[in-house]
């Protein structure tokens, strides 16, 4: 069975950010969390305006997740992985979200693992995500689900066992290409939409297991009081964005750059309808 290719070898770093994951072994030590707000009316009016044009289910969270595709092809530091302690440039961006088969409490939860290319559109993310969804209201399993439904047949004694093995792949880079496929914990992003709860994001961890560097969790619409220039108050609505970052993949000043850029997108998403001008490349 082939094992998984993710993505090639940083081998231009400075001294100081090669050391540093042998210094921060684990996600859970090496993750800081940023809180954010932004306005939401360029969005829900883009939103309305393409369900007007026929994108019916179309919403916040393409936005969300088109404006990340076009950061990260300018920013493409924070689509950087840990494999080995070592620091690898990942081929693609790959999203991960959980979603209920339906809104229920006893309903299975599953995972869409989507993969995009940093030069799609905010319609080739619709398209995307609506095939997957399309999949798991038609009552299919997601491949996460499979292979956890195997290791739970599992006796108990060697479940640990076999996570442990699972594990020390994972760290060479051996782990088999299905099951990498598979993995809700192997991606660019893992994002969780508490708006559809309403309810405020909450501050998620990083999973040790696997390689997911960013983890962004969104929550309802609310109305915030700003202040201009001159003083006058007014009144609009807000969507507030937590995101936990490993931060041994890029330096703060990258990071701070990065999230900068994705709150621009958020909050004018015109231009994700279009190709971005140039696709930026990560060093080699």
């Amino acid at each position: 069975m082939r094992k998984a290719k993710e993505g090639r070898r940083i081998r231009t770093l400075t001294p100081y950010n090669t050391i540093i994951p042998y210094i921060m072994v684990h996600r859970h030590d090496s993750q800081n969390s940023i809180k954010m707000s932004v306005d939401v009316a360029g969005a829900e009016s883009l939103v309305r305006r393409l369900r007007s044009e026929g994108y019916d289910s179309i919403g916040i969270l393409h936005i969300v997740i088109a404006s990340y595709i076009r950061t990260v092809s300018q920013r493409p530091g924070i689509n950087r992985f840990i494999r080995g302690q070592k620091i690898w440039a990942r081929s693609s961006i790959v999203v991960n979200i959980v979603a209920k088969t339906k809104m229920r409490l006893d309903a299975d939860d599953t995972t869409l693992k989507m993969t995009f290319s940093p030069s799609d559109t905010l319609l080739d993310v619709y398209e995307k995500f609506s095939e997957a969804y399309a999949r798991v209201e038609a009552g299919g399993e997601g491949n996460a689900n499979k292979t956890a439904r195997i290791i739970c047949y599992i006796p108990g004694f060697l479940k640990t066992l076999t996570v442990g093995l699972l594990r020390s792949l994972d760290y060479f880079g051996l782990l088999p290409r299905p099951i990498v496929e598979a993995s809700p914990f192997h991606g660019s992003l893992f994002i969780t939409n508490m708006a559809s709860l309403n309810i405020p994001p909450i501050v998620h961890h990083l999973y040790n297991f696997g390689n997911v560097p960013v983890f962004i969790a969104f929550g309802a619409k609310r109305y915030e009081i700003v202040l201009d220039e001159e003083g006058n108050a007014s009144k609009k609505r807000v969507i507030d964005f937590v995101a936990n970052l490993d931060e041994r993949i890029c330096d703060g000043y990258y990071y701070a750059s990065a999230m900068k850029l994705f709150l621009r997108y958020f909050k004018d998403p015109e231009e994700l309808l279009n190709p971005p001008e140039n696709v930026i490349c990560d060093i080699p």
